[in-house]
């Protein structure tokens, strides 16, 4: 069985704190810096699973690596470089303490509020008579809070946001601006590859007073997708539309009683199981940049890691 990376613990020169996120651990350079490595951790319902997925943390850096690229001409982002299959280098900005989720069709939370009766999400109107999957007259933005460590995020209007002061009326028409150039780059993208792009998010910081997209961009994690061949014909029909994204994994889940509650229990993860798990994300991979996914040694991954990123570092 090849082995995943789940826990890093790096001294790096100049290094000034670590953060454990979820998938991602950051460390901090002099307050200049971040070393962004992810990691072959999983997670579904706010929970991280008790396994993780080889090669995960490769394919997710290795996309956002190359969506970070694709879009460098629309907004300036803080890649720098990525000395590391599962690293990537950057500046070090402050965070929006919102989320921009940009949305082209009606489905997921925003389905399930519609269905319930709600026409107006996140302070944006939404036309009567619409269905399951179907795509918005023009995509739309519902933002959320970017939750404190622990927290959950939450949803939150743009009249919210600018009346709280948690971004200036300035910088949020730059933030609405960016998302939908950048949505729109990646729905070309996804096309060219067979994909639609449903909805994603994209998180920005600033640095010097400027404006950098941040963290990962288009990846399954952030991202869902459907596939353009044979979507009118099962949205006629009412049909459930064939998926890219990690919801493969909260549907394993829920078949076998998890949905994240208190009380409830991970089921087994065996070794089968998680390499299905693996295998669905290289073809998500594949399919998302339209390239061959090539399988890194997975032997000495931290002792590799921390020599790539040591070399870059001098």
């Amino acid at each position: 069985m090849k082995k995943a990376l789940v826990r890093t613990d790096f001294n790096f020169p100049g290094q000034k704190s670590v953060y454990h996120g979820k998938v991602r651990d950051v460390y901090n350079i002099n307050d200049e810096l971040l070393v962004m490595v992810a990691t072959d951790r999983i997670s579904a319902f706010d929970v991280v699973l008790p396994e993780g997925i080889p090669y995960k943390g490769q394919m997710l850096n290795q996309i956002t690596a190359r969506f970070l690229d694709a879009t460098a001409d629309i907004c300036p982002n803080w890649k720098l470089a990525s000395p590391d299959p599962m690293v990537t280098v950057g500046v070090q900005c402050e965070g929006f303490p919102v989320e921009m989720i940009v949305r082209g069709y009606l489905c997921g939370s925003a389905w399930r509020a519609y269905k319930s009766g709600v026409r107006e999400i996140y302070g944006v109107k939404l036309p009567e008579g619409m269905r399951e999957n179907e795509r918005f007259p023009e995509p739309i933005i519902t933002p959320t809070t970017k939750a404190a460590l622990g927290a959950h995020d939450e949803d939150i209007s743009k009249e919210e946001i600018l009346k709280q002061g948690l971004v200036s009326e300035a910088d949020y028409a730059v933030l609405e601006k960016y998302t939908m150039e950048l949505f729109l780059r990646g729905t070309q993208i996804a096309a060219e590859r067979g994909l639609i792009l449903v909805d994603t998010k994209y998180e920005f910081g600033h640095r010097d007073g400027q404006i950098f997209l941040i963290d990962e961009i288009h990846t399954p994690d952030s991202s869902r997708y459907f596939y353009k061949e044979g979507y009118e014909e099962r949205f006629a029909k009412g049909e459930p539309q064939k998926q890219l994204s990690k919801e493969f994994v909260r549907e394993w889940l829920m078949d076998n009683g998890f949905q994240g509650k208190e009380g409830q229990t991970v089921p087994e993860m065996t070794p089968a199981i998680v390499e299905s798990i693996s295998e669905r994300y290289i073809e998500l991979f594949e399919h998302i940049t339209g390239t061959l996914f090539v399988k890194e040694d997975t032997d000495n991954l931290a002792a590799r890691i921390e020599e790539n990123v040591m070399e870059y570092l001098k």
